[in-house]
């Protein structure tokens, strides 16, 4: 199989997993990235998908021990296990319906770089609104266990934003709608992570399906095989693994002593070089 194949579905991975956990949209960096290197069809749109499994995977590697204590709990019939999961499935459910529903949709008119880039720079602003209100707003909750279900359903509902504005970020709608509705910033954080796990795997299944219904995929005039499709993929897969294990473990010790300005301002400088590439033709966004 072509190097550079290779080389591209190990970039898609990387890239998959630095930014997936960030505010700073996956699948805004994907669509960009997979524009760049020419990589167009249902394969590659598919492949997007499926290698997030990588990054779930590390997720759920580092919150191993919360993971499997509020397992535990569930089989004891602990109450706060049971509100934990309550709360996941109320802020979930939003995202996951309005993505059925609208989904091709969406992804037919908004998945392309020019609304993506725009996307960069709302959410870059609304990054700074967010901190500067942060520092005049004490958050009311500061800890996992205090969140309730009325919380849940409003970071639920910024969740949504994700689904409907690609480049807006999953995790930076999930965070920052934590801090407007009164979340501590480490705890907005830690409840994206969680949300991550059901919305990635179903993704997941979801791009596992559409590529079992792919027919003859082909690149720079060669017919690849299934073999070689599920070498691109264990690529992918294992780029996002490593990357997002790196990411996750990184994030969780920034969030501590440090806010989301920073990204704010990558979104905003980041966006407006696409726009301004596209404006003037310096890259061919497809």
């Amino acid at each position: 199989m072509d190097f550079l194949l290779m080389l591209k579905a190990a970039i898609l991975g990387v890239v998959e997993g630095l930014t997936e956990f960030l505010p700073i949209s996956s699948t805004g960096h994907l669509i960009l990235t997979q524009s760049l290197l020419g990589l167009h069809g249902e394969f590659w749109d598919s492949f997007e998908v499926a290698i997030q499994f990588g990054a779930i995977l590390a997720v759920m590697w580092v919150f191993r021990a919360r993971i499997l204590s509020v397992a535990c709990g569930l089989m004891r019939g602990e109450r706060s296990a049971v509100l934990f999961v309550l709360n996941m499935v109320i802020a979930t459910v939003p995202a996951v319906l309005l993505a059925l529903v609208f989904g091709k949709t969406i992804q037919a008119h908004l998945f392309q770089p020019v609304p993506v880039a725009l996307a960069f720079v709302i959410g870059g602003l609304v990054i700074l609104w967010a901190e500067r209100r942060q520092v005049n707003h004490l958050p009311a909750v500061t800890r996992l266990e205090d969140l309730t279900m009325l919380d849940a359903a409003k970071v639920g509902a910024a969740q949504t934003l994700a689904v409907i504005f690609p480049g807006t970020s999953r995790s930076g709608a999930t965070i920052i709608g934590g801090m407007f509705f009164g979340l501590s910033r480490e705890v907005a954080t830690h409840f994206s992570f969680f949300l991550a796990m059901p919305i990635l795997f179903a993704a997941f299944l979801k791009g596992l399906w559409d590529m079992r219904k792919i027919g003859v995929v082909i690149e720079n005039g060669v017919v690849l095989s299934t073999a070689n499709l599920t070498v691109l993929f264990c690529i992918g897969f294992f780029a996002a693994l490593v990357s997002a294990f790196v990411c996750v473990r990184w994030l969780l010790k920034f969030v501590s002593n440090n806010s989301f300005v920073g990204f704010a301002w990558y979104r905003i400088g980041f966006g407006l070089l696409i726009l301004l590439s596209w404006q003037f033709g310096w890259v061919q966004w497809a």
